[in-house]
């Protein structure tokens, strides 16, 4: 089936090379063959759909193309006006819509963000929840841990309300400022927020606060009506397509746009928008969203921006990455230079195109290797932890005892509720933090649709052990959910 697989592939990327000239490139677009090369070269070799690429500079599109097909079944080829799912460069998109609330004196960036919730609010495990500011939300210090959920349209499960979500997983496990989490129920609080403020449905208000303004016509909180024939259908690694799905954390990844569209919106936040793009946040709000407030120089976070230092550039930005998805923005400020690269498999093409095309434009730009995950070494138990610790796992339904024993050997044995003992797999001890993972039940109904893993990540604290305990399902070809709970064990 592999073979028939890639035959299939070779025979459309054919039929694309032929069906290409349609889709040709912005004039003065030449300086780019070489990368053009390394994208159909890719699609073929690796089998992925389509790739959609958009680069402006100095207030001017450069180049914006389509490359392979947005939908192979139908046969509809790419172009730089295909409507993709962005993943979390939602992210940056539902921030610059909260600022204009925030212009506007409707939300306060340092208040505590339940301030703005209802009767479900986010609950502090450790520290103070006042303390968790909409600002500490957008930069991923709240305290609020990893968090993800999907639901495909041909499953009966559908997203809960933005209460429930927050009732069930809205648990700060870290103090907030404590410590950079990435997390995306706190954007699914975000585009709650922006519900409650404005009066409007979060898709409404993005609509007319932000995509209209900006002209970015074809782009949408999912997918909005007249936009489902030009949008890119997302397929899984076996070159499967994948069934429409939702997340319960919309402001984090719901958004679909055109590599057009994308690099317009790049071209507002570098200073150098379009004539017809409207001012909907000053020079000052812009620039605080870029600014580094969580992270290191190299990986830090702003409000909805991904921040760093590379290669002696500065970067904002942001990366999406989920089923079918992979995307990548990337934007040099002083150089007023804006790259976006879009497609609809989740394939490391994307970050690979982006960085040619940085070295294209950047002489000094080296392309990174590719990445490589080496072996860690054996785990060997500190001190510290040797011994047994006992606790408990908290989940919205129930409460389950938890016990863990660090053993001389290295080895880490747990055993939860009335379950067998089990191993402890990749036992890690740095920084005062354990993580681990085993297999063990949770038991709530969310956990319990699909087989799951328990991955436990856990902060040394004197003689006590806290953190979360997250059910997170065994790898498929569809992503399904990463649902964290509170564990906290005392040392016996």
């Amino acid at each position: 089936m592999r073979w028939v697989r890639g035959a299939t592939s070779l025979l459309m990327a054919a039929g694309w090379m032929v069906a290409h000239a349609g889709n040709s490139p912005r004039a003065g677009a030449d300086d780019f063959d070489e990368v053009r090369r390394f994208i159909r070269d890719g699609l073929v070799e690796r089998s992925v759909p389509s790739l959609a690429v958009a680069v402006a500079k100095d207030g001017k599109i450069l180049w914006e193309e389509g490359f392979g097909w947005a939908d192979r079944e139908q046969r509809r080829l790419a172009n730089p006006h295909t409507v993709y799912s962005l993943a979390s460069i939602s992210k940056p998109i539902t921030t610059t819509g909260l600022m204009t609330l925030v212009q506007a004196g409707k939300v306060q960036l340092d208040r505590p963000i339940n301030d703005y919730l209802g009767a479900a609010k986010l609950r502090a495990r450790v520290g103070d929840a006042k303390d968790a500011t909409v600002r500490r939300v957008t930069e991923h210090t709240s305290g609020l841990p990893m968090h993800w959920q999907y639901f495909y349209a041909d499953e009966p499960y559908r997203r809960p309300s933005a209460d429930d979500s927050i009732l069930r997983y809205g648990n700060l496990i870290t103090a907030p400022g404590e410590a950079y989490e990435y997390s995306n129920i706190g954007y699914g609080v975000l585009d709650y927020v922006i519900e409650r403020v404005s009066g409007r449905s979060y898709a409404d208000f993005m609509r007319d606060a932000v995509f209209l303004p900006l002209g970015m016509t074809r782009s949408s909180v999912d997918l909005a009506p007249g936009l489902e024939t030009n949008a890119a259908t997302r397929y899984d690694a076996a070159g499967a397509p994948l069934p429409h799905y939702d997340s319960d954390s919309r402001g984090g990844s719901n958004v679909w746009a055109s590599a057009h569209d994308l690099v317009t919106f790049g071209m507002f936040h570098l200073h150098t928008p379009l004539p017809a793009q409207q001012r909907i946040l000053s020079d000052a709000s812009i620039e605080t969203m870029h600014r580094r407030t969580a992270g290191t120089d190299a990986h830090g976070y702003g409000i909805g921006f991904e921040v760093g230092d590379r290669n002696g550039e500065r970067l904002i930005g942001h990366s999406g990455s989920m089923g079918g998805v992979r995307t990548q923005m990337m934007l040099f400020p002083e150089r007023k230079l804006a790259i976006v690269v879009l497609s609809n498999s989740n394939d490391d093409l994307v970050g690979e195109t982006a960085e040619r095309i940085a070295a294209k434009l950047l002489p000094k730009w080296p392309i990174p290797p590719p990445r490589t995950w080496p072996e860690p070494p054996p785990f060997v138990t500190p001190d510290e932890l040797l011994g047994t610790w006992r606790g408990t796992l908290v989940t919205y339904n129930q409460d389950l005892p938890v016990e863990l024993s660090f053993l001389p050997s290295g080895e880490v044995h747990a055993q939860v509720g009335g379950q067998l003992r089990t191993l402890v797999n990749s036992a890690h001890f740095e920084n005062n933090k354990f993580t681990g993972e085993l297999g063990a039940r949770i038991g709530t109904a969310d956990t319990e649709r699909y087989d799951y893993t328990v991955r436990l990540s856990l902060q040394l604290r004197g003689t006590v052990l806290n953190g979360g305990a997250t059910a997170r399902d065994v790898e498929t070809q569809r992503m399904r959910n990463a649902l964290t709970h509170w564990l906290e064990l005392t040392k016996e």
